[in-house]
C-alpha cells in the first residue's frame, strides 16, 4: 500500500510494504505498476499488472477519475459505483442524503465516467471487462453490464 494509505488507516507493521506511484515492482512473474487515482483519501492507487506472456490487467477501484491512458490492455477490472440518474432519484426520494451523494461524486467512478475512461483508452486487445464496487442502492448491475457491453463490444461482467 502507499505510505498515505498506511498512515490514514494507522497501520504500522514490519509486514507492511509501502509502494510509490509510477515505481513498478515484481511479484512472482508479474510486473506491477501502481498509478495515482483520485479519491477522498490520501495515497489512492490503481494498478497495471503485466505478465511474461504480454497480458495486461488494469485494476482501479475507489476512484472518481483516472488521468492516465493505457494501451495493450487484456482485461479491465474497474469500479462502476453508481449512475447519476439513480443517485439523484434516491436523493429525491430520501433514500440517500445529500452528504452521501456529494461524497460519492467526489470519491467513486460513475457509469458515465467509466464510459469516458473506456472511450479514452485502447481497447483493441481487451478480452473482457469486469465492473466492481457497485453501490447497493445507486446501481443496476444488468443495466451497467449491458451499457458497457454495447459501448465496447466486449464481454462485460459484474463482480
Amino acid at each position: 500500500m502507499s505510505q498515505g494509505t498506511a498512515e490514514a488507516i494507522g497501520v504500522t507493521s514490519h509486514r507492511v510494504k509501502t509502494i510509490n506511484a509510477q515505481q513498478q515492482f515484481q511479484i512472482g512473474t508479474w510486473t506491477i505498476l501502481p498509478f495515482e487515482t483520485q479519491h477522498d483519501c490520501p495515497g489512492s492507487m490503481g494498478f497495471l499488472l503485466a505478465n511474461q506472456a504480454g497480458e495486461k490487467l488494469f485494476f482501479a477501484t475507489d476512484t472518481y477519475y483516472v488521468k492516465y491512458k493505457f494501451v495493450g490492455l487484456s482485461i479491465i477490472m474497474v469500479e462502476c459505483n453508481y449512475a447519476l440518474d439513480i443517485l439523484i432519484a434516491n436523493v429525491e426520494s430520501g433514500l440517500v442524503d445529500e452528504a452521501q451523494k456529494n461524497r460519492l461524486l467526489q470519491s467513486h467512478f460513475s457509469l458515465d465516467h467509466v464510459k469516458e475512461f473506456l472511450k479514452a483508452n485502447d481497447l483493441s486487445q481487451v478480452s473482457e471487462i469486469h465492473l466492481m464496487h457497485l453501490s447497493d442502492q445507486n446501481s443496476d448491475a444488468d443495466r451497467f453490464a449491458n451499457e458497457i457491453r454495447e459501448l465496447t463490444g466486449r464481454p462485460t461482467y459484474v463482480c
